[in-house]
């Protein structure tokens, strides 16, 4: 899920950035002499978001005090050398402070030492408003899996209320067929009960309904779960599609394919989403 979120503690600011994605995958900017400090960031951005493309710039403030020296080594060095040009020339006029006025690199600007427990407290914040953004688009996320869902369960449903029709149509069917056959002869009871039943079974999905139904319940109380469940709803939506693929395979049923089809077309849409999941 997407997120944002920035915070600046004595000079650090940090900014992390969540964007899609189906694993983890965490990039660093910062300052090359803060650099000894990634892992530790990495750490923390990985204990936090366990889905995401997750981006961390830490950049300076010019809230940072900063520390001027003179390179009094430097400035001596120059002081004698113009003070011999000055005699062995016999230039006039003086060296005075105006003197050392042009030339910078006698200044030497340090940064005040760096902080990494502020650093740290500035990621923590930052990371907690991404948590807080995606905790917003995750509600709305969840009622449109849920919709989805139910989706799914009327379809299931649809076609668990269909099936306990389908012993009855191979009946018809198979009578029919028979009776084209020997037309005006007497049919053997017994035989076409045991061809009924032997398609009846072959056509028995009694039990991919139990699992659908039970994946279906699975995957609601997950959804509910505070917990990471991304990949758990994944592997879910992979069992789902599964189960209607084995129905679609056992039954020939027009009006149960197509429900399946619907089924399966949903379950696209939910995998799609649970993909953002973390």
């Amino acid at each position: 899920m997407t997120g944002y979120g920035s915070a600046e503690k004595e000079g650090f600011k940090v900014e992390v950035r969540s964007l899609n994605h189906k694993y983890n995958d965490v990039s660093v900017r910062m300052p090359s002499f803060l650099m000894e400090h990634e892992t530790t960031i990495r750490k923390l951005i990985k204990e936090a978001f366990e889905r995401g493309k997750i981006d961390v710039a830490v950049s300076l403030t010019d809230k940072r005090q900063k520390k001027v020296k003179v390179n009094t080594a430097l400035a001596m060095e120059m002081y004698n050398a113009f003070a011999l040009i000055q005699q062995e020339l016999d230039l006039p006029g003086s060296l005075d402070i105006g003197f050392f006025s042009g030339y910078r690199e006698l200044l030497l600007t340090e940064e005040s030492e760096n902080n990494a427990d502020a650093l740290f407290e500035a990621l923590k914040e930052a990371i907690s408003k991404v948590e807080e953004m995606r905790k917003i688009e995750g509600s709305a996320l969840e009622k449109e899996l849920l919709q989805r869902l139910s989706i799914v369960r009327e379809r299931r449903d649809s076609i668990e209320a269909s099936s306990k029709n389908m012993i009855f149509a191979y009946k018809e069917k198979l009578s029919r067929r028979i009776a084209e056959v020997i037309q005006n002869a007497p049919l053997d009871e017994t035989r076409m009960a045991q061809e009924i039943a032997f398609i009846a079974q072959k056509g028995d999905i009694s039990e991919e309904l139990a699992r659908l139904g039970s994946h279906i319940r699975q995957f609601g109380t997950f959804l509910s779960s505070n917990d990471s469940v991304g990949r758990r709803l994944d592997f879910l939506c992979q069992e789902l599609n599964r189960e209607a693929n084995t129905i679609a395979a056992k039954v020939d049923d027009v009006d149960i394919i197509n429900l399946t089809l619907d089924i399966k077309a949903e379950l696209e849409k939910l995998r799609e989403q649970v993909q953002n999941i973390q």
